[in-house]
């Protein structure tokens, strides 16, 4: 009978952490074939001709939207997974996700329609941001809710997992259509067919989790007390400053991915004027480097503590930001390869133990409300405007100061990270 149950554990165990990894790997591929489009496609497609920066900071503008959707997002699918369960708030939040992704497939461009273009661009891209609200603390509760004891960063770290994976998954999916189309073919109808594929890892994102279960720590939570009948309300009464630090303490993981990702995509194949498929294979192969950190920040935190890896990675990314400006500057491919591998090797470090420790900052009847807060609200501040100040600093002094962006970054999530080291979490 043990062994039965010690089984019954391990499948539990696995799909639990597959519905966690799937989930915001369907995340990160839907708001990185959008983040990619936005540097690469949009520009041309869907804004006014004008300057050629001036298009590419307005579709900049649209991929930032998603970022101030998501607060909103996590307030709503937190209110709900706090009082009625993770389970449904999942499925629905990547419903939205990815029916809102589905539909920028089939959306007509600025010189079909004009201004009805970017007008309902930017409405579908709130919709995603609306869903992505409430998608990754639910994932990441998903997980650490089910870990067993010592495991909690480690079981944290697959929701982390998603993003190296859908971005393997959506960069690839475009240096694939580079490879088999021409341009013409390409920006004529070839980019709709990452968005239109989403339909098929929703889909699979749907079929693990409507097999899932509830968490044990929320089951027992309810029957222990009744939930709060507002729980943002709450949150701000009575957590608020944990809300603050973590929400300072994730600036840095955006602030990293968005800069050596979109940013670097585009400044790489406009200013530097570097192929776009040879970018795309270079940010293919430094994405490894921030998987491989990922996992080793989560055992890493088990073995010491979430925030002491969140600091030290910290740390390293001011380092790296100092260096980041000069090795794009050169143009060449090696010290490019080289620094956005760094980035994103530290970038496992500020964000794969994220799972585990945003978390506790809170209550488990204001956990999935917290976590998905602080997260989202950190995305605005160091995500939503990595890529349109990143151009400006281009325009105005140089790419040199570009990487100073992510050092800054870096010291607001140091100050978020004291403020809960001196508050024992």
């Amino acid at each position: 009978m043990g062994n039965e149950n010690g089984i019954g554990a391990v499948w539990r165990h696995r799909r639990v952490l597959g519905a966690s990894l799937v989930g915001t790997a369907v995340e990160f591929y839907d708001f990185y074939i959008y983040a990619t489009a936005a540097s690469l496609i949009f520009p041309a497609l869907f804004f006014p001709a004008s300057s050629p920066t001036a298009q590419l900071m307005a579709s900049y503008g649209s991929l930032s939207l998603a970022f101030f959707a998501r607060p909103l997002g996590a307030a709503v699918f937190g209110h709900y997974g706090d009082r009625i369960g993770r389970k449904v708030t999942l499925v629905i939040s990547l419903m939205l996700m990815g029916g809102s992704t589905l539909a920028i497939g089939f959306l007509p461009t600025y010189q079909m329609i004009g201004w009805w273009a970017p007008l309902i661009l930017c409405i579908l891209r709130f919709g995603q941001g609306l869903g992505l609200g409430g998608e990754w603390g639910g994932a990441a509760l998903l997980a650490v809710e089910n870990a067993p004891p010592g495991w909690r960063a480690r079981f944290g770290m697959f929701p982390q997992l998603g993003a190296p994976v859908g971005f393997l998954a959506a960069n690839g999916m475009f240096l694939l259509l580079g490879l088999w189309l021409s341009d013409e073919e390409f920006f004529a109808w070839g980019w709709r067919l990452p968005f239109l594929g989403s339909a098929v890892l929703v889909f699979v994102g749907l079929w693990v989790r409507l097999k899932l279960t509830e968490t044990p720590e929320f089951a027992a939570a309810q029957a222990e007390a009744p939930p709060p009948a507002v729980p943002l309300a709450t949150l701000f009464q009575s957590h608020l400053g944990a809300a603050i630090a973590g929400t300072f303490a994730v600036v840095a993981c955006f602030a990293i991915y968005y800069i050596a990702t979109a940013f670097a995509l585009g400044y790489g194949t406009t200013i530097l004027k570097i192929d776009r498929e040879i970018f795309l294979s270079v940010q293919l192969g430094a994405i490894i480097f921030m998987a491989i950190s990922i996992v080793l920040a989560g055992w890493w935190a088990d073995k010491t503590s979430p925030t002491r890896v969140l600091v030290v990675g910290c740390i390293g990314t001011v380092l790296m930001g100092v260096a980041f400006g000069p090795a794009m500057g050169t143009g060449a491919l090696l010290p490019i390869f080289l620094i956005l591998s760094l980035a994103l090797f530290m970038m496992g470090f500020v964000y794969g133990p994220l799972g585990a420790y945003l978390p506790a900052l809170f209550p488990v009847q204001l956990r999935y409300t917290g976590a998905s807060f602080s997260f989202n609200l950190g995305g605005i501040i160091g995500g939503a405007l990595a890529p349109i100040v990143a151009t400006w600093l281009i325009a105005a002094q140089g790419v040199e100061l570009v990487g100073l962006y992510m050092a800054a970054a870096a010291a607001i999530s140091l100050l978020g990270l004291w403020w809960t080291s001196r508050h024992g979490y």
